[in-house]
């Protein structure tokens, strides 16, 4: 639920939108038309056309074949084609799924003898080779290996060579095929784990570049994941409350978070997601990057976005009319899902205690927010009032001056009680209130000199 195989996909799609390539005609493994060249002339082709030859490049036994048969030697004969990579017709591109351990037939990755051709040729005649393994046709292109380590290991003997020697073993007694491809496979962690863990998989580890995939850490980027997978799913006419999706991601994204001695969890899940987090009227200074170089499995574990979705239908199911989620029904929905997981106690202890208590009060602090903005939408004028009353007496406070009255024009010291009662409101008391007071002055100057209107919403 991480990615692996969006990221296999958009490799395909990538090859999928090149510039076709030329290939040998009638070829099932795309040949390159270069190998056509004798290895005696290569040396003097490199010289003229600039290129360089891969010395252990050679034509497949079917074009080797029809070389000397159909056309006497003549390299420059054979015919040459254009090829575009398509995944859909196995040109360039194939995908190899797990196959039943009790059936692990290498036909799937190297191809076959065609038994209906036995009776007109030899075993060893090449026209009795069927080419169509997905090693033979992703040749050229790209080899996808979904969920790798279910199989056997020997089923993947094939990938050694393949990497190391550019060689695959023909069917039958055909010797070895020269592939030019990327191999590309995926598996969850556990299975990799558990493979890496044999010894006697060293040959194909040592050939393994493993690239980790963790989930996604950013609030915004999470959201955005659940509300594509419910315009795709076509819930039709259900209403997602606000901040449904945002409480859901939440929970994920904490989940997946490693503690650290720096921040709370909250701190760092808004810090990742590119936000200021202001304490007692202070930004908190806490270095992102500081923060990813302390992590060491950040990402690699916690709950998938699968086990989200499956929360966001079971509050479907609860919501009675079907109609309407909001944050409390996918949080009780989460928090039986979490009950009823295969956790550890340990782990299920922690996700409730995320659910019923760091996301709870965030929630409440959302609400709060949202309540506050509403009444203050509603008083407009009101508000505009108080806040240009605010910053008169800030002003004066900070300048150590005297506020004229707008209505009497009386000159007065600034009113530090109204200024408290104001604060308070944010939680910014004692020593915090001057510097808060600096920093709204400051950065409002900032705002005038640039030509900008000047209101309450200028400094939220």
């Amino acid at each position: 639920g991480s990615g692996k195989s969006s990221l296999a996909e958009h490799l395909s799609t990538g090859l999928e939108s090149q510039q076709p390539f030329y290939a040998i005609a009638g070829c099932p493994m795309f040949e390159e038309p270069l190998h056509l060249l004798p290895r005696h002339l290569r040396s003097e082709f490199e010289k003229m056309l600039g290129v360089t030859f891969d010395k252990g490049a050679d034509l497949c036994p079917i074009c080797r074949f029809r070389l000397k048969d159909e056309f006497g030697g003549k390299y420059e004969d054979v015919p040459v084609e254009l090829v575009s990579y398509s995944k859909r017709n196995r040109r360039g591109i194939a995908v190899v799924p797990p196959v039943d351990p009790n059936n692990q037939d290498t036909a799937v990755l190297i191809g076959s003898e065609d038994l209906s051709k036995l009776d007109r040729f030899s075993e060893r005649d090449p026209r009795v080779l069927d080419l169509n393994g997905a090693l033979n046709v992703g040749n050229r292109g790209l080899v996808e290996f979904v969920e790798v380590f279910k199989n056997e290991t020997e089923y993947l003997h094939a990938i050694i060579t393949a990497t190391q020697e550019k060689v695959i073993p023909a069917p039958g007694r055909h010797g070895m095929i020269y592939v030019d491809t990327v191999i590309v496979a995926h598996s969850n962690e556990a299975e990799w784990n558990k493979f890496k863990g044999d010894h006697t998989n060293e040959a194909i580890l040592d050939r393994i570049v493993v690239v980790k995939v963790p989930y996604n850490l950013r609030l915004s980027e999470e959201v955005k994941i659940y509300q594509k997978i419910i315009r795709s799913a076509d819930f039709g006419g259900v209403h997602f409350a606000p901040h449904t999706l945002e409480v859901a991601s939440m929970f994920a994204i904490l989940s997946r978070l490693e503690p650290t001695a720096k921040c709370d969890l909250m701190t760092k899940l808004k810090i990742y997601n590119g936000e200021e987090v202001v304490e007692k009227g202070k930004t908190k200074k806490v270095d992102v990057v500081e923060l990813r170089e302390d992590t060491k499995r950040e990402g690699m574990e916690g709950i998938s976005t699968r086990f989200v979705q499956k929360a966001i239908d079971n509050a479907l199911s609860d919501s009675g009319s079907g109609r309407c989620v909001n944050p409390i029904t996918i949080r009780e929905a989460l928090i039986a899902m979490v009950k009823e997981a295969d956790l550890s106690d340990d782990r299920r202890k922690g996700y409730l205690t995320l659910l019923q208590d760091t996301v709870h009060k965030e929630y409440q602090e959302m609400l709060e927010r949202e309540i506050t903005r509403a009444y203050v939408h509603a008083y407009e004028e009101q508000a505009e009032d108080l806040f240009q009353r605010y910053l008169d007496h800030a002003e004066a406070f900070i300048n150590k001056t005297k506020v004229k009255d707008r209505s009497t024009k009386e000159e007065l010291s600034p009113d530090e009680g109204f200024l408290k009662s104001i604060e308070e409101q944010m939680a910014i008391i004692g020593t915090a209130t001057e510097g808060f007071r600096q920093d709204v002055i400051s950065n409002l100057w900032v705002q005038i000199r640039r030509g900008e209107k000047v209101s309450y919403r200028s400094f939220e």
